[in-house]
């Protein structure tokens, strides 16, 4: 069942399941702990995503405690890192470059972790608004790793928590007909 919060700003053209409806990336989390099985459930989920040859290229490295979280803050543009900063989990996506199909494969990885998280009623945001480089020296990647993506994981606060500017862009977003994403026989 698609969630009556939800219903106002996504529409489908098909029927689908409401999960890929009621998954949203919200900014504003509460300041509560995620319980080991449930994140470790979420985890798993993401561990059976597909991938060329099985190679599973995708690693996450986690931030819990407070000071593996600022360890991430540091890296993260002050943008993101102000409504981020309450997420119980922070989650680095990286990806072994062993094969030319791991960036495709992580992404793969994080949309089974997203839909899983969903479903447990945990919140997920992806974001790209942080200093490559600088997470790769504080956490020690190595170079045969791509970076991919950041994951705030956690339970969804109350929208007044955030700044008046946040708080505008705070909702599900819709998304574009799909006769502007599909292409038949040629893109044009």
């Amino acid at each position: 069942m698609i969630a009556t919060d939800i219903k106002q700003f996504r529409h489908t053209e098909r029927d689908i399941d409401p999960i890929f409806l009621n998954r949203w990336s919200p900014r504003s989390f509460l300041e509560k702990e995620v319980d080991d099985d449930v994140l470790m459930n979420i985890f798993e989920a993401a561990r059976w995503a597909p991938s060329a040859m099985n190679i599973q290229p995708w690693r996450f490295i986690i931030a819990r405690t407070k000071e593996d979280k600022e360890k991430f803050h540091s890296f993260i543009m002050d943008g993101n890192r102000i409504w981020c900063e309450k997420a119980p989990v922070l989650a680095l996506i990286i990806s072994d470059k062993e094969d030319n199909a791991h960036a495709f494969d992580a992404g793969a990885s994080w949309g089974y972790l997203s839909l899983q998280a969903a479903k447990l009623g945990v919140a997920t945001h992806a974001m790209g608004g942080f200093y490559k480089d600088k997470a790769r020296e504080v956490l020690n990647i190595p170079d045969e790793f791509d970076i991919q993506a950041l994951v705030a994981i956690g339970y969804q606060g109350d929208k007044e928590s955030l700044d008046e500017k946040l708080q505008e862009r705070e909702q599900p977003s819709d998304r574009r007909p799909l006769t502007e994403s599909l292409f038949e026989g040629t893109f044009e």
